[in-house]
């Protein structure tokens, strides 16, 4: 049994507190938001964000961050991208060298274009840093629902002790050693899912969808590889298979976000519906930035951000995608001989 921390009470940190605690370790779920531990505390299920998900009496809940982290074997790091620099230097103080720190959160930091492991790594120099992604929606992993996730850290035994501890008869774990691939894939997936939400807004087709999504992999891929990362692994758990279900899924927010704004809502209109963190919107200026630091095209990178933060209608980024320039799909593939 391994003593873990799990830090960020919404719906994703809630159910792997859930999951850890069925696998019987001993689970501590820490929020910095004194109404929402009450609230868990009082009706023993995060009412707002994972409602039906009943969090055993034996997870204690707490505000209290040194107590949270005291003696931890594992602390999962489940807040919400654009905090996770915030939260990192709340906790330096009370982390201990050699401190496994799992990071469950998808984004890249806008100003800096940093990975999230490597801010944890900036703030955090003593932690021994990982991360755990793929398609694993919070909604069907609290309720129990078969899935399969990835973990990539910098060290194979480190990796395969966390896959120890995370896997289940209902929660299938993977290892990789690419970690800025797994990154990578989950970041900007959420950015194609947006497209697609806003494709199913527009009342476009299972067509319209596919695309996005292949072309979609291909951009991300073509990025991945150009920064370092390994071309397998966008065609694993972390990339084809998050992408797929971020922007097919009625549990993603992301999708859902896209959804409003293809229905006419702004980004600000759809965000505030949404009422959770929609963290496509954080990423796609940092996935522009990267696109254009490493010259790759990323067309439908491109369309969401002038749709996002220029105001363009979606109907006509679609045009735009549809009437480029020809092009091949697999450039790398030579033709026979004539």
């Amino acid at each position: 049994m391994a003593k873990i921390s799990v830090l960020g009470a919404g719906s994703w940190g809630t159910a792997l507190a859930v999951l850890l605690h069925n696998n019987g370790h001993d689970v501590i779920l820490w929020s910095a938001l004194g109404e929402e531990i009450e609230l868990i505390r009082e009706k023993r299920e995060n009412v707002s964000k994972l409602p039906g998900v009943r969090i055993p009496e034996e997870i204690d809940i707490t505000l209290d961050l040194e107590r949270s982290l005291n003696q931890a074997d594992v602390a999962v790091l489940a807040v919400p991208s654009p905090y996770i620099r915030s939260t990192c230097k709340r906790m330096k103080p009370f982390v201990k060298e050699g401190q496994i720190i799992v990071n469950v959160a998808k984004g890249i930091e806008e100003k800096t274009l940093m990975t999230l492991s490597e801010i944890i790594e900036q703030e955090i120099p003593a932690a021994d840093v990982s991360v755990l992604s793929g398609p694993s929606h919070a909604e069907e992993v609290g309720r129990g629902l078969p899935t399969t996730c990835v973990i990539s850290s910098h060290k194979r035994l480190t990796a395969e002790y966390l896959q120890g501890i995370f896997m289940s008869p209902v929660f299938r774990v993977y290892t990789t050693p690419d970690m800025l691939g797994v990154e990578l894939g989950a970041a900007l997936k959420n950015v194609i899912a947006l497209a697609a939400g806003t494709a199913d807004g527009l009342g476009y087709g299972d067509n319209t969808k596919a695309a996005l999504i292949t072309r979609g992999i291909a951009e991300i891929s073509r990025l991945g590889v150009k920064m370092g990362a390994r071309c397998e692994t966008f065609y694993g758990l972390s990339g084809i298979g998050d992408l797929i279900v971020t922007c097919a899924s009625v549990h993603s927010r992301n999708r859902k976000a896209g959804y409003l704004m293809g229905k006419g809502y702004t980004m600000e209109e759809a965000m505030k519906e949404v009422k959770m963190v929609v963290e496509g919107v954080y990423s796609a200026k940092a996935a522009k930035s990267l696109s254009e630091k490493y010259d790759v095209e990323m067309p439908i990178i491109t369309e969401v951000n002038k749709v996002l933060f220029e105001g363009k209608p979606a109907s006509d980024a679609v045009i735009d995608l549809m009437i480029r320039d020809k092009k091949v799909e697999t450039p790398m593939l030579p033709w026979p001989e004539e």
